[in-house]
């Protein structure tokens, strides 16, 4: 083990980048999390990483791969945080777990941003804990990545699972940040929020979401985005739309749909493809065109919910995750550090707020008049 991988980096040197990775985290273990950081380190020579979990195996892991030399913080953590523990118990006795230490990282400015393929709960709660909601902010969001048809491949849709209510301000502050989101990690100077609902028309829906969209077209103004109003399930893969909004509940069950359809699409095309030895000959003939298809609509390419809403950046990859999803997850969690996004996150929703207590105390005086 070096010196760069026995002492603690304190803060990045300059032009590097530290990611912290919780290693232990995952159906897949150390194995496919350190392979996935290997392929994140050829693509990107300014990356470092703080890794967290079981010490002598990371060290035996890493020593394997020689685009990681020099370039990991080994911080040994014994506890680990299985997929079936209860978020209330980790938040009790998650210290010494390798999640609880990549978070720390975090809150400590030792680096940029957290990845981990564990528990989502958990997660979620210890980062709560350790990293607190960002002032005026009352339910954080998980948003991900959905491909689509716009030019850029993807649109984004928060909550996915961090809280399955969300009333009106709650919805409305998910568009404000997955308006940051979409501005500093897709490159979207002025993106267009949808509010998903059973049907575009005014008056489908329940009272919240009429409410929620009042609010967030008013707020369309200060936030610098376009609000196109009620969005359907067949607009969030479509080019009508850039963010869109939802609670968790039903964005959770949407992501989940959508995974599994791509799955089993790709299953349905490779057993037709095998049917016979003329379709076998089709499928020859058609290679190009299928590993471009099967790219388009790979789960893995689009790995990594971001929790939004904290003061700090954290990545949450899928539980089953091999390399190359862990390897998009360091990818996002790279690229929204590079671009500042905690603290332009944390400027938006500090904006906003000041604006609607500013509004709330022009209402007052106009009612005391």
């Amino acid at each position: 083990m070096n010196d760069r991988q026995q002492n603690a980096p304190g803060r990045p040197a300059e032009g590097r980048i530290v990611i912290s990775v919780d290693a232990m985290g995952g159906d897949r273990g150390p194995v496919a999390v350190v392979a996935g950081m290997a392929d994140s380190a050829a693509r990107h020579p300014e990356l470092d990483f703080i890794v967290h979990g079981d010490g002598k195996e990371l060290e035996r892991l890493i020593s394997r791969r020689k685009g990681l030399a020099g370039r990991c913080d080994i911080r040994a953590a014994e506890g680990v945080v299985s997929m079936d523990d209860k978020p209330s118990q980790v938040m009790r006795n998650g210290k010494g777990t390798s999640m609880w230490s990549a978070i720390e990282a975090v809150r400590q400015g030792d680096a940029a941003a957290a990845v981990s393929c564990g528990n989502t709960g958990a997660l979620m709660a210890l980062s709560m804990l350790r990293l607190r909601k960002l002032p005026g902010v009352n339910r954080p969001a998980i948003a991900c990545l959905w491909p689509s048809r716009n030019p850029g491949g993807f649109n984004i849709m928060l909550d996915v699972g961090a809280d399955i209510r969300a009333d009106e301000r709650d919805l409305m502050q998910y568009a404000l940040m997955g308006a940051s989101y979409a501005r500093n990690g897709l490159g979207i100077a002025r993106p267009r929020i949808g509010l998903l609902n059973v049907g575009t028309e005014e008056f489908k829906g329940r009272p919240e979401l009429k409410l929620a969209g009042d609010l967030i077209e008013a707020s369309a103004p200060r936030g610098d985005f376009d609000y196109v109003g009620f969005v359907e399930g067949g607009d969030i893969p479509s080019a009508r739309v850039d963010v869109i909004v939802t609670d968790g509940f039903t964005g959770n069950v949407a992501l989940k749909t959508g995974e599994g359809t791509a799955t089993l699409i790709r299953e349905f095309l490779r057993e037709a493809f095998k049917a016979t030895p003329l379709s076998r000959i089709a499928a020859l003939l058609a290679m190009t065109s299928l590993r471009r298809l099967a790219r388009r609509i790979d789960p893995r390419r689009v790995n990594g919910g971001v929790f939004l809403g904290l003061n700090g950046t954290v990545v949450k990859s899928h539980g089953s995750a091999d390399a190359t999803g862990v390897s998009a997850a360091i990818g996002l969690a790279l690229r929204l550090a590079k671009s500042g996004f905690s603290q332009k996150l944390a400027a938006r929703v500090a904006s906003a707020n000041q604006a609607a207590e500013n509004a709330g105390g022009e209402t007052g005086e106009q009612n005391g008049a």
